[in-house]
């Protein structure tokens, strides 16, 4: 979640911002506790703990515990962030109103770019 919702125009969110703002939101959570969330050394947190996390970062809070509403939750994610780079969301706006046959052409084109920079498929 640190690296994919990433407030524009700044880096991703600290530990110590995150707890202050969960706290301030009637959750209390420590910054170390967060850090060893994170680092995997605690794995139980609490649903007071876990509906604050959800709510800071916009998922609901089964994104935490289902696996299938990480998958979908991760996708929308993706292209938000995909979506924050302005060349990439002005290349999405020009292919606004294109034919289908157009798209389609317009696709492969960007899978072949992809493969000749050596990038995996993407949006499948």
């Amino acid at each position: 979640m640190f690296q994919v919702v990433v407030p524009s125009g700044r880096g991703v969110y600290g530990n110590e911002e995150v707890a202050q703002k969960i706290t301030e939101a009637g959750v209390p959570i420590s910054s170390s506790y967060i850090w060893l969330l994170r680092k995997g050394q605690r794995d139980n947190p609490t649903m007071r703990h876990l509906e604050g996390l959800a709510k800071f970062f916009g998922v609901p809070p089964a994104y935490f515990f289902d696996d299938e509403v990480t998958g979908q939750v991760d996708k929308q994610l993706e292209l938000l962030h995909a979506m924050q780079d302005s060349r990439v969301r002005s290349l999405a706006l020009r292919a606004e109103g294109l034919s289908a046959a157009s798209l389609d052409a317009l696709l492969a084109l960007v899978h072949e770019v992809r493969r000749m920079n050596e990038l995996p498929p993407k949006g499948e």
